[in-house]
């Protein structure tokens, strides 16, 4: 009996997130490797919009020394420093805004397409049904449509370091001491940098109940709920719900903001009484001539100025930019962590089948298993239907041999082959199937279907045939524009369909590919009525026969026992266990727990 990694990781607590600089560091790194010549301007750029609006309080204070002494040539020449100053300060700064809205505008692409690629790529998918994960996934989606603007305030950022320094080099010209005005900046840099931490933290805390606050609200506001919602009258109690959610995420936020501001301007206090006392020292303790009060006046203001905007960048870095880069990077690595480290490939044909070796597995973050040391052999060319009551691990199954999930403990062998071993990507290639939670891609009708065999997306003889096997003809008939209809009533010329044709669309999906070594039927009729879905699936098996030499195996979940009848082997679970398996008549003749369910659905149908 094996034990899987990934199983380990799930029920342990959730990764921390990666260290901030770090996290920010691989960011830049992304964005270079996208975009290195436009970033590299765009950093360049914003420096050298710096320095000319740094050296202001230099050019005032030799203004203020030619006009004092009488030097008409020291004022002339501060007069026109002080004038390329500004106008390099503005057209610098212009010049920079547009070469960052075009890197930003480019690296933003590249920022989406690696985040959904990142998901899209994981093998399993615990990160999209683990409840703490989704908390995490909200705030970066949230969070990476603006993630380009770390970048700027990274630049930013150090721009406003550049004129600090040169800001602190005149003030130590006067005298030394007059670099403690600095130091007593340092406490709003660390109330700037703690604030957004103590924010965020409080925000993510009650992430879920922001979540389940617009979760109500798309509930309360949206088409797909709007007639149970009218018809039980629950409108009030969904605003009153929904009011309550985002209190409780609120009020912990709102607690921590008023206690982050008030550390924040006692810090600001501080370096407010140390500049007064720096002008002071100047003006009366050095006895300095009055050039130099000015160069303390103009670079004292600008100082505070210059440590307002870099604290507040710096905030702005730490708390929303830095924060998204940490996720991100966290995807990452977690990606990186379950990524499928299979190394034989994917047998051509089955020659055994598939088999299940003491199989257990309990979902992420929980420790009851949902299916307990299942043990079973599905054999190459065969129909195996999974029946049971709801709950007892039908779908949990078929996940598991789909390598959505890894085994918590027991293997899963194709024909000799370990499951584990077998790239995810590659095995899926070879699978085929239909879910009963499938979801409405609002595409081109023939695109709709055709997503199940990407290669031959816009084929139409195939897309026709997997219609026709799926039995959707009829819908396919009742379109306006045939296969090129636009489906989806929220787009122009968009035309709405049942539930029931979404369901027969999704099949047909489904049977794009033709050779597949296993077909997932998953409750694809739920929507059809049992004489509809007994026809299809009878249609579909008598198609199936010449391909049993292929080795293809099709599992087939379903409720209808008029459906299952007709499989190679019934496998039947019960509250997570196998209780059964075998054929209809061999099941029947045991007369367990599979002849009392057929019999009692059977009873109901007379």
């Amino acid at each position: 009996m094996t034990s899987s990694p990934d199983r380990s990781r799930a029920s342990a607590a959730i990764e921390p997130l990666p260290p901030a600089l770090s996290s920010m560091w691989r960011l830049c790194k992304l964005g270079y490797r996208h975009e290195p010549r436009l970033m590299v301007v765009s950093f360049v750029l914003s420096q050298l919009a710096a320095l000319p609006d740094a050296l202001l309080a230099l050019w005032l204070m030799l203004l203020g020394k030619g006009v004092l002494e009488r030097r008409p040539g020291l004022a002339q020449g501060a007069a026109i420093g002080l004038a390329v100053s500004t106008a390099a300060t503005w057209f610098l700064r212009t010049v920079s805004t547009r070469v960052q809205r075009r890197f930003r505008d480019k690296v933003t692409i590249a920022l989406e397409s690696h985040v959904a690629r990142l998901q899209a790529s994981i093998a399993t998918i615990a990160h999209q049904e683990r409840p703490e994960y989704l908390d995490r996934l909200s705030m970066l989606r949230n969070q990476v449509f603006v993630l380009d603007h770390m970048y700027m305030s990274l630049f930013s950022t150090l721009g406003w370091i550049l004129r600090l320094v040169v800001t602190i080099a005149l003030l130590a010209s006067i005298h030394p001491a007059l670099i403690l005005l600095a130091v007593f900046a340092v406490p709003t840099v660390l109330t700037s940098t703690w604030r957004p931490g103590v924010e965020r933290s409080a925000q993510e805390r009650g992430a879920q109940a922001g979540r389940l606050a617009r979760h109500l609200f798309s509930v309360a506001t949206t088409a797909p709920p709007g007639k149970e919602v009218r018809v039980t009258g629950i409108g009030d109690r969904l605003v009153k719900e929904r009011r309550a959610a985002w209190e409780r995420w609120y009020g912990p936020v709102a607690v921590a903001r008023r206690g982050s501001a008030s550390w924040h301007a006692l810090a600001w206090a501080v370096f407010g009484f140390a500049y007064v006392g720096a002008v002071v020292f100047v003006s009366s303790g050095l006895g300095a001539p009055a050039s130099a009060v000015l160069l303390v006046l103009a670079a004292g203001a600008r100082l505070s100025l210059y440590i307002g905007a870099t604290v507040g960048e710096i905030g702005f870095l730490r708390g929303f930019w830095m924060d998204g880069s940490r996720r991100l990077a966290w995807l990452e690595d977690y990606a990186a962590s379950v990524a499928a480290s299979g190394d034989l490939p994917v047998p051509a044909t089955l020659g055994r089948g598939i088999r299940l070796d003491h199989v257990s597995f309990a979902y992420p973050g929980t420790s009851r298993l949902v299916l307990d040391d299942v043990s079973a052999m599905l054999p190459a060319g065969s129909v195996v239907a999974i029946v049971g009551e709801n709950g007892a691990g039908k779908t949990t199954l078929v996940k598991l041999i789909a390598k959505m999930y890894e085994p918590s403990s027991g293997s899963i062998f194709v024909d000799d082959t370990p499951l584990s071993r077998i790239p995810a990507a590659e095995w899926r290639s070879r699978l085929a199937g239909a879910f009963q939670d499938f979801f409405r891609f609002e595409f081109r009708a023939r695109h709709t279907v055709g997503l199940g065999d990407v290669p031959r997306l816009d084929d139409e003889p195939a897309v026709v045939a997997a219609v026709d096997r799926a039995g959707a003809s009829d819908v396919v008939a009742r379109l306006t524009s045939g296969l090129d209809t636009q489906l989806g009533s929220t787009w122009p010329s968009g035309v709405e369909v049942s539930f029931g044709q979404w369901q027969k669309l999704a099949l047909a999906r489904g049977f794009m590919r033709d050779e597949p070594l296993l077909l997932v039927l998953d409750e694809p009729t739920a929507a059809l009525d049992a004489e509809t879905e007994h026809a299809l699936f009878e249609r579909y098996a008598a198609a199936a026969q010449p391909s049993k030499t292929a080795g293809r195996i099709t599992i087939l979940v379903s409720h209808r026992f008029s459906t299952v009848r007709m499989a190679d082997l019934i496998v039947v679970l019960d509250g997570s266990r196998l209780v059964e398996i075998g054929t209809h008549e061999e099941l029947m003749s045991r007369n367990g727990q599979y002849a009392e369910l057929y019999g009692i659905q059977a009873a109901a149908y007379r």
